[in-house]
């Protein structure tokens, strides 16, 4: 399979993780060029989320991410709708995606 372009945003205090950079457009390379052992051949939200981290998360991964998913408090949108639609971590990306985090969590 061909790099995958896809829209990410982050927003909500999200972005302050990630360069403070809200929007950005991205090329992800063939998933078993990044992930050789990969089963499958097209990239899902879990093997976006070890992207992210491995390449564009700068600071304090612990507000971000929990396990192998996004932290309780970090909503996801997938093409403007709710990832649980789309099966969450399951979710094989399609070209021109686009993907959005927003944090919910707030200090007081």
């Amino acid at each position: 399979m061909a790099d995958l372009k896809i829209k990410l945003e982050f927003g909500g205090g999200a972005e302050l993780l990630f360069d403070k950079i809200k929007k950005r457009e991205i090329e992800l390379p063939a998933v078993k060029k990044y992930f050789p052992d990969c089963e499958h051949d097209t990239w899902t939200i879990k093997e976006l989320l070890v992207w992210l981290k491995d390449n564009l998360l700068r600071e304090r991964p612990e507000l971000f991410l929990q396990d192998d998913s996004v932290r309780p408090g970090i909503l996801v949108l997938i093409n403007d709708a709710d990832w649980e639609l789309y099966g969450e971590l399951n979710y094989q990306i399609q070209q021109n995606d686009s993907i959005m985090f927003i944090s919910t969590l707030h200090g007081g």
